[in-house]
């Protein structure tokens, strides 16, 4: 094992020591505060399921209509003249619905183009430069009881799609 990985595993328990004993110090009574989060995260968990299970079936129909193999290729009729591999779009398409989609689709780029393709590379820069944005909505918004959107979801997919055409332009002028 290198310096490196023993510093970062032991990184976690200082830090938790270092709370307890802080806490301590403080005279915060760290057991009960522990359990009172705990208990709190409960409720949490309960008050944004919905809408989690809300983009969970969202994306599943999505997935099972056929609305992203047609969205998919319509990409690619605009992605051939400028060479774009139209499987990056699958990545693209899915990413702000779902991480784990995602992830999915890009596995699949890996294992049928290989880790060195430009689909590959595509893919694995969109990956870091996009967000699951309605899985985030869904979640912060749900915890904490928001309801007018009115803007919000508009500039968040506007943000998504520059993240997704810079990814694009840049690893066609670094690949």
């Amino acid at each position: 094992m290198d310096t490196i990985s023993f510093v970062f595993q032991g990184l976690i328990p200082v830090f938790v020591f270092f709370t307890v004993i802080y806490g301590f110090a403080k005279g915060v009574p760290v057991y009960d505060s522990f359990v009172s989060g705990a208990k709190d995260g409960i409720g949490i968990i309960i008050g944004i399921f919905p809408y989690v299970l809300a983009i969970f079936i969202a994306v599943k129909t999505f997935e099972a209509s056929g609305a992203h193999d047609f969205i998919r290729q319509m990409f690619s009729i605009v992605a051939a003249p400028l060479h774009i591999p139209p499987e990056v779009f699958s990545v693209a398409i899915v990413k702000p619905f779902s991480n784990a989609a995602s992830l999915g689709f890009f596995t699949e780029i890996l294992k049928s183009s290989g880790p060195d393709s430009l689909a590959s590379m595509m893919a694995a820069v969109i990956m870091g430069s996009a967000e699951t944005t309605f899985y985030v909505l869904a979640v912060y918004l749900g915890a904490v009881g928001i309801k007018k959107t009115k803007y919000l979801v508009p500039v968040c997919l506007a943000a998504d799609m520059t993240g997704i055409v810079i990814a694009i332009i840049l690893v066609k002028l670094l690949y």
